[in-house]
Parts: C-alpha cells; structure tokens; sequence
C-alpha cells in the first residue's frame, strides 16, 4: 500500500485496511492519558436495563414518583449501569484485546447520574509489566474518571487487566 496509513488501522492486503482495536502492551506506556470519545448519553432504557439484569429494582432507580420525593428530585441511575457504561467507553482503547481481567479497585461514586447526563471517560495508565504467571501477556493498572456533562466528576476506579505482549500476533491469529 502505497499511501500512509490512518492513526489506528493497519494494512492487511493490498489496498485493504483493518481499524485496530486496543492499543499494544508498548503504547500503553505508564504516565499516558486516554480520552475516550464519543461521550455516552445514559438514557432510560439503559437504567431500566440495568437494574432489571442486576436485579436492583430499588424505586430510587425505577419509581418516577417515589424519585421526585428524594433529595434528589428524580431517578437514580444505578450505581452499577454507571460503572459498566464507563469501563465500556475505555475497552475500545486500552483492553480491547485483553484476556484476562484481574480487578476491579477503589470505585468511588463522585456525584449522582441521572437520565439525560452525557459520560465523558478519561484514563491514566498507571503500570505495566511482564505477567509471571501468564507467559506472552502483561498487568497493564489504570486508573479511569468519569464526568458529565457539566465537567461534573462522577466516579472514578482503578483496574487491573492482561493483554498480550505481542498485539499483533494476536490481531494476525484472530483476524484483529
């Protein structure tokens, strides 16, 4: 291919690309920002969802009326469907093509989210290294924040994930 190629895809045939998902164990470099984009407007079918699978029907999450009688005037997003819309937003960027999650730490709530609020992402990749006990991958720790649409903080957590040392191995075995 003789023209060069876009940020984030790589050539597979000729005049053929393919957009890479997840960033190598090499560009994960400790100290690095990620902004994720595009933002997340959480909507109602996203809350109802939510706390319909994980089973928390509290009112707070699911009664309009029983909502405008709280502090908080209305519906509660979840606290749960926060955390799984945030750490989605990040997969794209720093575990696409992990194998492995290892932890989930310090999840803090910041400030409440509600239906309607747009989610912005932003993570810091805190360390890597060479796993021991899982030969050709590396512990990649972030830490990921969280914030609305009024440059609100609303939650942040740190994380803890395998990814392949070699990405494009990966990528050339699995058609990534």
């Amino acid at each position: 291919m003789s023209t060069v190629l876009p940020h984030g895809y790589r050539a597979i045939a000729e005049e053929r690309i393919r957009e890479s998902v997840g960033l190598s164990y090499d560009e994960l470099a400790p100290g690095l920002v990620i902004e994720h984009r595009p933002g997340r407007t959480v909507t109602e079918l996203d809350s109802l969802l939510g706390a319909a699978l994980s089973g928390n029907v509290a009112p707070i999450h699911t009664d309009a009326h029983y909502s405008s009688q709280t502090r908080w005037g209305r519906i509660l997003v979840c606290s749960g469907v926060t955390l799984n819309l945030v750490a989605g937003m990040t997969v794209r960027s720093i575990s696409g093509l992990t194998t492995a999650n290892l932890a989930v730490d310090r999840v803090r709530f910041t400030a409440p989210v509600h239906i309607g609020d747009t989610l912005y992402a932003e993570t810091r990749i805190l360390t890597r290294r060479a796993s021991e006990s899982s030969p050709g991958t590396g512990v990649i720790t972030c830490h990921t924040t969280a914030r609305n649409q009024t440059d609100t903080n609303v939650m942040a957590f740190s994380r803890t994930f395998l990814v392949p040392l070699d990405a494009d191995t990966v990528r050339d075995a699995t058609n990534y």
